[in-house]
């Protein structure tokens, strides 16, 4: 393991997390972290040159596609459930008003 991490970044890992950890826990954070280094290190030998940078591990080509109403609008199946309606939607009772405003 070549990266060692520090117990005063791991102290101060530790509250930028807010997390209380034991003396083991700080011991296990820092070899954990230091592993995550090591193997960050062996990423970095690869040999990347024929590999085209992406922004996205899925292609995003054509993820658009047409707005187009394919099952109508269910406007009279909807109003058909309501207890009042006019052509254009539902009557409600009126919430507020001038009455009893003061």
């Amino acid at each position: 393991m070549a990266n060692i991490i520090s117990d005063q970044l791991i102290a101060y890992t530790a509250v930028l997390a807010e997390l209380e950890l034991s003396e083991e826990e700080k011991k296990q954070a820092g070899r954990d972290m230091g592993q995550m280094l090591d193997y960050m290190d062996q990423l970095k030998e690869l040999d990347t040159s024929a590999v085209e940078p992406m922004y996205h591990a899925f292609s995003m080509e054509g993820v658009f596609r047409e707005d187009v109403v394919t099952n109508g609008d269910g406007r009279r199946d909807t109003l058909a459930n309501a207890p009042f309606c006019s052509e254009n939607g539902i009557i409600v009772p009126r919430t507020i008003g001038s009455e009893g405003a003061e």
